[in-house]
């Protein structure tokens, strides 16, 4: 879903607005960060974080954790090559979809040697929505073969014994069938997919990102992250879904604590301070319907917003669930900073699909339960 028109948040606006107007003032240290009044480098600015890095490693790069620049160039060569023949025009003689529309969900060749994007029923029509950058991210001019650092192969850690097994539950309580038109959860006992909004995926609800925030990853489109900080706090939006995380800065004679663990939040709690240059962030109190990458309300996460010389920022995460996987895990990749403005993705007020979706249920059962 592409971003929306802004539209105009109250709640939001006041708050933005109030970190603005409480910016200390930015001044020129030793070197090139920006840094406030106090000392500290000042992170407030756009960014965008797209990178065509995967976040887990491919398997053929084993323990490889850097590429070389001509494979580097191979990625941004490939990536441009695919949206070139994904932007050409479509031959008006061209045959009917099948019914039920493409079946394929992500690239498939087309009969002239070019190819295109699907997504199952609903098809993808070009890239004029997608932005997920145009080349692989480096540090210190490394590239890397992963967003993962750690584990060493670059792939997400097993998951416990305990974790699969409530997977496989989950799993087999989960009733899914492909749209062929008909009210088919009706041969089922108990709730259908389609009863009401709260029976659909937080997703469809725009109640959360699809890409986390708390850490966040980069993702096809939407991948600017906009930073407004103070001595106080520090507000992090993330335009997917137009996320908003307020950090609490920890500060000499004022006593910052994550709350009781009764109280959890959807992006987490997170309380902030600075290691020299690096902004230190620390999240827990995460919801368990909303924990990151598929963990719990026990995950831990914690973040490193360092800046670099150009402007950039270099953004690592380790998040450490032991109920859910054998071992913590590590990453890291490069927000580049940007001009560009970040507008407001305001998906649950442009979410009409919701309504069609129910619509469209109640009209299959009609039609299945008719005489």
């Amino acid at each position: 879903m592409p971003s929306s028109r802004p539209q105009s948040h109250i709640s939001l606006a006041v708050l933005v607005a109030v970190l603005v107007l409480s910016l200390p003032a930015a001044v020129k240290a030793e070197g090139k960060i920006t840094r406030t009044a106090s000392g500290h480098p000042n992170l407030s600015g756009n960014y965008n974080a797209a990178t065509l890095t995967p976040l887990q490693r491919p398997t053929a790069y084993g323990d490889t954790l850097l590429m070389t620049k001509e494979e580097a160039q191979k990625i941004a060569d490939d990536q441009a090559s695919r949206i070139d023949k994904t932007s050409r025009d479509t031959d008006p003689n061209r045959e009917a979809p099948p019914v039920g529309g493409a079946a394929v969900v992500g690239f498939e060749d087309t009969p002239d040697g070019g190819n295109r994007f699907g997504a199952g029923n609903v098809g993808g029509y070009n890239w004029f929505w997608i932005d997920q950058g145009s080349d692989a991210f480096n540090v210190d001019g490394k590239f890397r073969t992963s967003i993962l650092i750690d584990p060493k192969n670059g792939r997400m850690p097993e998951r416990t014994e305990a974790a699969r097994q409530a997977r496989a539950e989950r799993a087999r309580g989960f009733v899914r069938r492909q749209n062929d038109g008909t009210a088919w959860w009706l041969e089922n006992d108990g709730p259908g997919p389609y009863d009401n909004i709260e029976t659909r995926s937080r997703a469809e609800r725009c109640i959360t990102g699809f890409t986390g925030a708390t850490p966040t990853f980069p993702s096809l489109y939407n991948n600017y992250k906009r930073i407004v900080q103070t001595e106080d706090h520090v507000m992090i939006l993330i335009e997917m879904v137009h996320d908003a995380r307020i950090v609490r800065m920890k500060a000499e004679g004022r006593t910052v604590e994550h709350p009781s663990a009764d109280v959890r939040k959807w992006l987490g709690d997170s309380i902030g301070w600075w290691e020299g240059d690096a902004l230190v962030v620390d999240t827990t109190n995460f919801r368990p319907d909303n924990a990151p990458r598929g963990g719990s309300e026990n995950a831990h996460v914690v973040e490193r917003f360092t800046p670099l010389e150009n402007g950039d920022l270099l953004y690592r995460f380790t998040v450490q669930d032991d109920t859910v996987w054998e071992a913590p895990w590590t990453g890291e990749y490069v927000w580049r900073a940007s001009e560009e403005k970040v507008y407001e993705y305001a998906c649950h007020e442009g979410n009409y699909a919701m309504g069609n979706i129910l619509r469209g249920a109640r009209l299959l059962e009609r039609e299945a339960l008719e005489p």
